[in-house]
């Protein structure tokens, strides 16, 4: 047979180009029969091609033992038997050929639906990861996306955990630069990085670069450590999900562009006091306590008259980068105002709050330049007494008031007035 067969139940070899019996492979190529006679045994072989009507998909192989010649009636019934034989088969490989088509249209349909469902960046790359994965069966997914030099490579939510690690970088580069060369989608079956020791060897490899508007983007590379694992039709599949897929993933981020410049002010890149307000409004419904920082810069209208007011936007956006520096992922940063930001920390007590205001007056009177100080005002929430987010910011306004009037340069608890010790 010329196609894979896995069966161990009946006697068939798979019929290769390398194969030393010449008679069958002839017979394989040219689709018509051919006769040898074995010098050793005395015996009669026909080779009959198992044909259909848009190819051939094997070769019958008859002995008949101690025969100087092979009937010609018997040849013309074996003829008759395969004829019927190679119609069947070629009606089983349609058959299995529109199956998977239809399985492939089925699976590219519910893509293309899912991604113009208006998902979330992190939502469509992980979803196309899943989708990957089990239709082809890669063991490693990463999605990448150029730099605007094109020179590095990021990679996106929904890429394996393999492409976050060190040694994932010799197949990263060795794509990337490929992919920006030809420009075409990659196939490898067999490949080896000899030149790098203890990285784990993915042998199969396929890569498809994503373009919006004809320019490129990034690439999708989907790896398995067998060699030869993914097939033709592996590849051509991995097409039709990455090509329309790159339109959507545009659309992701331009979403998300769109929607951080609106919740980021422009110069510290802290959130807008906009966004603090409707993260603190949402804790408080949902989380346990909460405190609230209200910093402002001191003597700032002295730094703009000395130094300038550029230099003064880079005192603040210094101020904002500690600030950022300083916290955790859920907790929220913002410019609240001129030289006045504010940090919110949800489920966080007012004790450990008041640590990390402290934390921050002396970071910026260490590494500010030129040197600047700051005032805090810290208010605090909790689920077991009644409270208003108006009322916990008028609490912080009140303490950095105080905070401003007494000295600057400290932390003030809530309206007591009373100096974190």
């Amino acid at each position: 047979m010329s196609q894979d067969n896995s069966s161990s139940d009946l006697h068939i070899i798979n019929l290769e180009y390398k194969s030393k019996n010449l008679s069958a492979m002839q017979a394989y190529l040219s689709g018509t029969i051919q006769l040898e006679q074995s010098s050793n045994d005395g015996d009669s072989i026909v080779y009959v091609p198992l044909k259909g009507k848009q190819g051939v998909y094997g070769v019958l192989q008859v002995t008949a033992p101690n025969t100087i010649e092979f009937p010609a009636n018997d040849i013309e019934f074996i003829n008759s038997l395969t004829r019927s034989a190679g119609s069947a088969l070629e009606n089983a490989e349609l058959y299995k050929q529109s199956r998977q088509a239809i399985f492939e249209l089925k699976i590219i349909n519910e893509t293309s639906h899912q991604l113009n469902s208006n998902l979330r960046l992190i939502d469509t790359m992980k979803y196309m990861s899943r989708q990957i994965q089990q239709t082809l069966k890669g063991q490693e997914v990463g999605f990448f996306l150029f730099s605007q030099d094109e020179n590095k490579v990021k990679a996106l939510p929904g890429s394996t955990t393999f492409f976050l690690k060190k040694q994932a970088g010799a197949y990263i580069e060795y794509v990337k630069r490929k992919i920006q060369l030809e420009e075409e989608a990659i196939f490898i079956t067999d490949f080896e990085l000899s030149d790098f020791k203890d990285v784990t060897n993915y042998c199969s490899i396929m890569a498809v670069p994503m373009f919006q508007s004809k320019i490129l983007k990034g690439f999708t590379v989907v790896m398995h450590k067998e060699p030869f694992f993914f097939s033709f039709e592996s590849f051509k599949m991995l097409q039709s999900l990455i090509y329309p897929s790159s339109l959507a993933l545009a659309n992701s981020m331009l979403r998300e562009e769109l929607e951080q410049m609106i919740i980021t002010d422009h110069l510290t890149k802290l959130h807008s006091r906009n966004y603090l307000d409707e993260k603190i409004q949402h804790s408080m419904k949902n989380d346990d306590e909460g405190t609230f920082l209200l910093i402002d810069l001191d003597n700032f209208k002295g730094i703009n008259d000395t130094f300038g007011h550029q230099i003064g936007d880079e005192v603040l956006i210094q101020v904002a980068n500690l600030i950022k520096s300083n916290i955790r992922g859920n907790d929220v940063g913002a410019r609240w105002g001129g030289e006045e930001l504010a940090l919110y920390l949800p489920n966080v007590s007012l004790e450990a709050g008041v640590t990390i205001a402290k934390r921050l007056v002396e970071k910026v009177a260490e590494c500010s330049y030129p040197s600047i100080t700051v005032s805090c005002g810290v208010s605090h929430w909790k689920k077991d007494r009644i409270d208003t987010y108006n009322y916990l910011f008028k609490r912080a306004d009140e303490a950095l008031y105080i905070a401003k009037g007494t000295g600057k340069n400290k932390v003030v608890i809530q309206k007591t007035g009373i100096k974190a010790s």
